[in-house]
């Protein structure tokens, strides 16, 4: 040991006295060695077994109220049963008494009141409201996530995990039967006008059919629909009922009412006019994030989010987002929202191809200078890495833009570049994913 100091305190005086060149690896290899040093290992994606690898991503996590788990593309079985992984340690360890996806807030309803009470069929639910734009949900993965959460809350009753949808492509029935029944109970000078207000907007088709039909209506009926529900939020949000106790329910009837009219005001812009596309690209993410904040804060559920990467990070790599949902909820929560991307080295998934049809895909090798080709190259097996405490070498090599898979419904996707390390606080890296198994082949 003694020697080898000698030889060190050596080589630094003849490099000193300019005797001696010392040549050190290029920033790529110096990010590489720091990645490997700094990555834990991750055992495996499976929900099932133990959990002890995940303890690491625990301290990661802390104190955060909402943690946004990302996905590189839309259907990979790997991603869904890690998350479904993931979700199982955060109840078991950290407390977190809530799974948010990228659906309907009346989707997460019905799930939601089968996860409580057992009440239907989650297949049939998952096949009625996993339509058109969230088909990749029915998936025998998810399937699995729901019953798992079902379980949970058969053995702890009065400790129940609940599951909630934050997206607005869909607004069921369930909405406004609630609202409507609030009124008739808490307010029945406002049922009239509310009723004249939502005549002929309750669904009364497939959640599919609704989503495409609601497109074919002109822009003015679109418009004049998202009219009539923010006349309808705004009717309950001023009168306010006299009793107390009617606090509670008149909470969740606004939320549910803001979500009808989250609905109608989404589908309200000229999606032919690119300024008006930006500005509805802007208004789902910022309403995403506004409702699961609103359930964080009216519950106090930790909330484990499911999303794709784009939608949780802090950063647009899209010039079509003018912001995501990730910088809202930082914006909101401060530290207490935890952002973590997934990527992947090899591997399939399901997406829809340039015929519209849908198709399981492959991709091979990344490209070197690329995001993946690099995470790829720090171990041979699956990791995880927290970007905020990385060494220097390696934070700065993933805070420049690199190209990076982006992968969403549709494949091949538009070329984007991200700085990984601003645009989220953790990545997971799996070698090779699968695709995901679909209960139903989207449409």
């Amino acid at each position: 040991m003694a020697r080898n100091r000698f030889v060190i305190i050596l080589i630094l005086l003849l490099y000193a006295a300019g005797l001696v060149a010392v040549t050190l690896p290029p920033p790529e290899e110096r990010a590489r060695q720091g990645a490997a040093h700094h990555a834990q290992a991750l055992r495996t994606t499976d929900p099932s077994g133990d959990l002890a690898d995940l303890r690491p991503l625990g301290r990661m996590v802390g104190d955060a109220k909402v943690v946004g788990l990302g996905e590189a593309t839309h259907s990979s079985h790997e991603f869904f049963t890690l998350k479904h992984r993931v979700l199982r340690y955060l109840v078991e360890a950290k407390g977190f008494r809530a799974f948010a996806l990228e659906a309907a807030w009346s989707t997460g309803l019905r799930l939601d009141t089968y996860v409580r009470t057992g009440k239907g069929d989650p297949h049939r639910i998952m096949r009625e409201e996993f339509q058109d734009t969230y088909a990749w949900w029915d998936t025998k993965e998810y399937l699995a996530l729901v019953e798992w959460l079902r379980g949970w809350n058969t053995r702890h009753p009065q400790d129940q995990v609940r599951f909630l949808g934050d997206d607005f492509a869909y607004a069921g029935p369930e909405l406004y039967d609630r609202v409507l029944r609030y009124a008739a109970l808490h307010q029945p000078r406002l049922l009239p006008r509310l009723t004249e207000l939502y005549r002929g907007l309750r669904p009364t088709t497939s959640s599919g059919t609704y989503m495409k039909n609601y497109l074919t209506s002109s822009l003015p009926e679109r418009r004049a629909l998202a009219t009539r529900t923010s006349s309808a939020l705004a009717l309950l949000t001023r009168h306010a009922p006299s009793s107390d106790t009617a606090e509670e329910a008149r909470s969740w009837a606004l939320q549910h009412a803001r979500a009808i009219d989250q609905t109608a005001r989404g589908y309200a812009f000229d999606f032919a006019d690119p300024a008006d596309l930006r500005a509805s690209m802007g208004y789902r993410d910022q309403l995403m994030a506004d409702n699961v904040a609103w359930w964080q804060e009216r519950t106090g559920d930790k909330i484990l989010l499911s999303a794709h990467n784009s939608h949780l990070a802090y950063r647009s790599s899209d010039p079509r987002y003018p912001r995501m949902q990730g910088a809202s909820l930082r914006d909101k929560f401060g530290t207490a929202y935890l952002s973590a991307a997934m990527t992947f080295g090899t591997g399939s998934f399901n997406a829809t191809g340039p015929d519209g049809a849908t198709t399981l895909h492959t991709v091979h090798a990344a490209a070197q200078n690329t995001t993946e080709h690099f995470l790829n190259s720090v171990t041979p097996t699956d990791y995880y890495l927290d970007l905020r405490t990385a060494p220097a070498p390696t934070s700065t090599w993933l805070s420049t833009p690199r190209p990076i898979r982006n992968i969403g419904t549709a494949y091949p996707e538009s070329p984007q570049k991200v700085a990984l390390a601003r645009s989220h606080d953790v990545v997971v890296h799996l070698q090779r994913v699968t695709g995901a198994v679909l209960l139903a082949t989207p449409k």
